[in-house]
C-alpha cells in the first residue's frame, strides 16, 4: 500500500476584474477497493460558495458559485490517498466470455446501455477496420485480443504532450499519428466500442516515482485512460499511453461515457473579448 499526496493548483488570470460564472469541478479522487481517500481538501480564491453532489456516474462534483468579481481566480485541491493495486493483476474473467465473441447478459446490456456505442462517426469503416485488424482468430482470446489493441494504440500513435483544450477524434488520431494522453484513451475506448464491449473514460492522475512513463511531467500528473467491462472481473483498466493493464499508478477522479464529461474544471467568466490573460496549472503526486 502506498501513501500518495496530490496537489493540484489551476490559476487564471484577467485583465481586469470580470464575473466569474458557476464553475464545475472534478479534482475528489474515486474511492474504490483499490484506493483509499484519506482526506481532501479544496481551496477557492476568491471566496465563493462551494456545494458538492454526484453526477450520473457516481463522481463527486464541486459546483462553485462567485457572488463578486474577481481579477484571479485560483482553484487548490490537496489530497491523501492510499493506493493498493497490485503490479500484475489476476483477472477472474467469467467462463461465458473468456473467448470474443461473447454475449453480455440482458442485464448487463441494459445498464451498460450507451457505453457500449461508439460516440464518433466513422463514416469510411476506417476505425472499424483498423480495430478488427487485432482479431487473431475467430473465437479468440478477449483479454489477448483487449491487450493487443491497448498496445497497438501506443504502436500507431506517437505520444505528444498537448496543452490545448479538446480532444482528437479518433480519426484524427490515426491519420496524424500523434496524440496526448486523452487522444489515445478516446482513441483505445471507441476501438473498443467497435467490438462490442462496454467501455467507459477515465480521468484522474499518474503516479511516476520513476520518472518513465508518459504523460508524465515528473513524479505525476493528470492523466487519462480507459477501463472495459469484463463479466466476472468487472471493470478492467487499460492505459494505452503506457500500454500497461491495470491500475497500479493511476490514480482515478471520475469516470464518464465522454472524455469532455469529466474535465477536472470547467467555467466561464463574463467580461471584455480581451480580459483573459492567462491560466495556469500545477500539478505533484508524490509518495
Amino acid at each position: 500500500m502506498t501513501a500518495i499526496r496530490i496537489r493540484h493548483t489551476t490559476t487564471y488570470r484577467f485583465r481586469e476584474p470580470v464575473q466569474l460564472s458557476p464553475h464545475r469541478l472534478m479534482l475528489r479522487p474515486r474511492e474504490s477497493r483499490e484506493l483509499r481517500l484519506m482526506s481532501h481538501i479544496l481551496t477557492i480564491t476568491p471566496d465563493a460558495v462551494t456545494k458538492w453532489a454526484q453526477d450520473v456516474f457516481g463522481n463527486t462534483v464541486a459546483l462553485i458559485n462567485f457572488p463578486d468579481t474577481a481579477p484571479t481566480l485560483v482553484i487548490g485541491s490537496e489530497a491523501d490517498i492510499l493506493l493498493d493495486a497490485v503490479d500484475w493483476p489476476v483477472f477472474d474473467i467469467a467462463a461465458s466470455a473468456i473467448s470474443y465473441p461473447f454475449r453480455y447478459s440482458d442485464e448487463e446490456w441494459t445498464d451498460l446501455g450507451a457505453l457500449t456505442i461508439a460516440q464518433y462517426p466513422d463514416p469510411g469503416g476506417q476505425l472499424q477496420n483498423w480495430t478488427r485488424g487485432f482479431i487473431r482468430s475467430n473465437p479468440t482470446d478477449t483479454l489477448s485480443l483487449l491487450k493487443d489493441l491497448n498496445a497497438g494504440v501506443a504502436q500507431h500513435v506517437r505520444y505528444q504532450s498537448r496543452e490545448i483544450e479538446g480532444t482528437q477524434s479518433p480519426q484524427e488520431s490515426l491519420d496524424r499519428g500523434w496524440g496526448s494522453c486523452r487522444d489515445f484513451a478516446v482513441l483505445f475506448a471507441e476501438s473498443a466500442r467497435k467490438l462490442g464491449f462496454g467501455t467507459r473514460l477515465v480521468s484522474g492522475y499518474l503516479h511516476d516515482p520513476s520518472h518513465q512513463l508518459l504523460g508524465s511531467g515528473d513524479a505525476g500528473s493528470t492523466h487519462a485512460w480507459a477501463e472495459v467491462f469484463l463479466p466476472g472481473a468487472g471493470w478492467v483498466t487499460f492505459d494505452p499511453t503506457n500500454r500497461s493493464v491495470g491500475g497500479r499508478n493511476l490514480i482515478p477522479v471520475a469516470v464518464a461515457r465522454d472524455i469532455s464529461q469529466c474535465m477536472p474544471v470547467s467555467g466561464s467568466f463574463f467580461g471584455p473579448s480581451d480580459g483573459f490573460l492567462s491560466m495556469g496549472v500545477t500539478v505533484s503526486v508524490t509518495a
